[in-house]
């Protein structure tokens, strides 16, 4: 197996291993806030999370749709901390309407994967289903080894090459 066909076996992977996402936002006055929230991912990478409406990150979506995602590992599982593995997502948001079924679907995935307090938060009015829809990203491995995804096509990695940093 090339290094391309395993880094592209690891990138289809990666998001597997995380329960939550680094979300990045900006509020009206165009300062960035970072959070985090508990996640599910469908096969075309669609993100989706289940926030608060009074939630900071929640409030700079409703005003900037414009979200960056991070997968990261933690630091006791990488040997060099400059060359975390990560991935990155340039995402556009957009809101599941409550009680369709399409919200329902989600919801049901959500209970699955992180049980029974999602039966709570389906209760409260304010929580909401936020789909994070990728448009670019960025899987590095290490040192010299990221590729860039493309929205092209987001389940494929493009090797990063001289022409494509300029």
């Amino acid at each position: 197996m090339n290094q391309f066909t395993k880094a592209q076996a690891e990138y289809e992977k990666f998001p597997e291993e995380f329960n939550s996402i680094i979300i990045s936002t900006v509020n009206k006055q165009g300062i960035p806030h970072a959070s985090y929230a508990p996640f599910i991912m469908d096969n075309n990478k669609n993100i989706y999370i289940y926030v608060s409406g009074l939630a900071t990150h929640t409030q700079n979506i409703h005003n900037h749709p414009f979200v960056s995602v991070l997968f990261i590992d933690d630091e006791i599982k990488t040997k060099q901390i400059f060359a975390r593995r990560r991935l990155n997502f340039d995402c556009t948001t957009t809101l599941i309407t409550r009680e369709t079924e399409k919200w329902q679907e989600i919801v049901d995935k959500f209970e699955i994967r992180f049980g029974e307090l999602i039966s709570t938060l389906r209760s409260l009015p304010d929580f909401r289903i936020l789909q994070l829809t990728p448009h670019t990203g960025r899987f590095v491995i290490g040192f010299g080894t990221a590729y860039n995804i493309s929205s092209d096509n987001i389940n494929q990695l493009v090797q990063i090459t001289k022409e494509s940093l300029s």
